[in-house]
């Protein structure tokens, strides 16, 4: 689609899909520069994953922020100075809610509006809405509906008598009051279920596949993402800024092995860092016991890698989330530029289709930020948009980090060196 090219009367305005941190700060930069938003969103109210009160989510209760407050804030609203280091989920939700009353983005958003198909045009995109008769037709579509919604399973042979759940369905600890409870995962959200868990459960055991190296919520103090806010500010190579950030772990934490845990297998920063302060505490007491990867299951008995076989009642799978878009045709979301541009299409975008190494939030907000610069110059016939629109189909983000290969991995992408990436292009426009 190029600027000039006509488009249908229905189609003043650009769609955003999901009302979540990232639909909303989309719909926020997109207004700023001038273009007509409409927002659909699934639930009954926004904030995506954060709003229990909309229903069941990725989040729970006890939650909170494995990133800091001002490292998660959007550029120009920052997070009251009296919320913690690290918000709750409570305390999340009210700053989204708060972000979208500063900036007017209500009365810009239609909920209960689930997408059930959008299909591209010669000139925009045909959106048809569940229960509406007609299709809706947008300019462009911006994808902010998030990936944390469609629960990955494994999959293992044999039977459990017990319950096999994912970690989308956890409420609360107190439901696994004197159970055998088997957390497989160790992500950042299995950690901190089987720390949580084990408060209230008879038998606590986490399962991981490999070592990973773990990081603390706080070093000296300060959020460990300050600390790493402030090596990336030097510009350090790589092998320097691992050398160094290995050596601090060692005095502060020490070596996962000495814990109890399986030794890491990769280099530091090659995997998503495990946040987590707990955890440690819980494995060194003997709140948490640690297994290897489960192999199969038979009755009550779960397998284990090593040979041995322990009884549970409850398995909760914490395995992560498949990136599931519906309504898009295939393909749509495979290989877009900073996982963000579309490579032939100028009127398709993602928001928040990464993993970082930190905040997701900020990274969306510099990523609508540049939609609306790429938007607003080709509106304009500047120079700079044609420019922009070879180099989406050349170039690529390249991290200076080799992650491991793994489903978890790919959309993994290096906090500082990806915002670096888009403050650079954000700078030519």
């Amino acid at each position: 689609m190029t600027a000039q090219e006509a488009l249908p009367p229905t189609a003043p305005a650009y769609g955003v899909i999901g009302a979540g941190p990232c639909g909303l700060t989309a719909c926020k930069n997109l207004l700023q520069q001038g273009f007509e938003v409409e927002c659909l969103e699934a639930r009954e109210d926004l904030g995506g994953i954060w709003n229990l009160a909309a229903g069941r989510t990725a989040a729970y209760p006890s939650v909170s922020m494995i990133t800091s407050k001002r490292l998660s804030a959007f550029a120009d609203h920052p997070m009251p100075s009296g919320l913690p280091p690290f918000p709750s989920q409570t305390q999340a939700i009210d700053y989204l809610q708060s972000y979208a009353d500063r900036f007017q983005l209500r009365k810009h958003i239609e909920f209960g509006k689930r997408v059930e198909r959008a299909e591209p045009q010669a000139n925009g995109w045909s959106v048809q809405v569940v229960g509406e008769s007609a299709p809706r037709h947008y300019r462009g579509l911006i994808v902010a509906s998030g990936h944390h919604w469609e629960p990955l399973m494994p999959s293992w042979s044999g039977t459990f008598d017990g319950r096999l759940m994912h970690a989308f369905d956890y409420t609360s600890p107190q439901e696994f009051e004197g159970q055998r409870v088997l957390v497989v995962g160790a992500g950042n959200t299995g950690c901190d279920l089987a720390s949580e868990i084990s408060r209230y459960a008879a038998d606590t055991a986490l399962s991981l596949r490999r070592g990973y190296h773990f990081l603390p919520k706080f070093m000296w103090g300060a959020p460990i993402d300050r600390c790493g806010e402030a090596f990336a500010r030097w510009r350090l190579p790589l092998f320097i800024y691992r050398a160094i950030a290995g050596c601090l772990l060692r005095i502060a934490i020490g070596s996962p092995v000495r814990y109890g845990l399986p030794k890491p297998e990769h280099r530091l920063f090659e995997a998503h860092p495990i946040i987590n302060s707990q955890l440690l505490y819980d494995v060194g007491h003997g709140r948490v016991r640690i297994r290897p990867d489960v192999t199969g299951l038979d009755g009550s008995q779960v397998c284990f890698k090593d040979g041995t076989d322990d009884p549970f009642d409850t398995i909760i799978c914490a395995t992560g989330y498949r990136p599931e878009f519906p309504f898009l045709p295939p393909g749509q979301m495979d290989n877009l530029y900073l996982n963000v541009f579309h490579r032939e299409r100028n009127d398709l975008f993602a928001v928040g289709l990464i993993q970082p190494s930190g905040s997701i939030w900020s990274l969306a907000d510099y990523q609508s930020q540049l939609i609306a610069k790429v938007l607003l110059a080709a509106r304009d016939d500047r120079p700079t948009a044609a420019t922009f629109a070879r180099a989406k189909r050349r170039d690529g983000y390249r991290s200076n980090i080799r992650y491991l290969s793994s489903d978890r991995h790919r959309l993994e992408v290096e906090y500082f060196g990806y915002e670096r990436s888009l403050k650079t292009h954000l700078a030519r426009f």
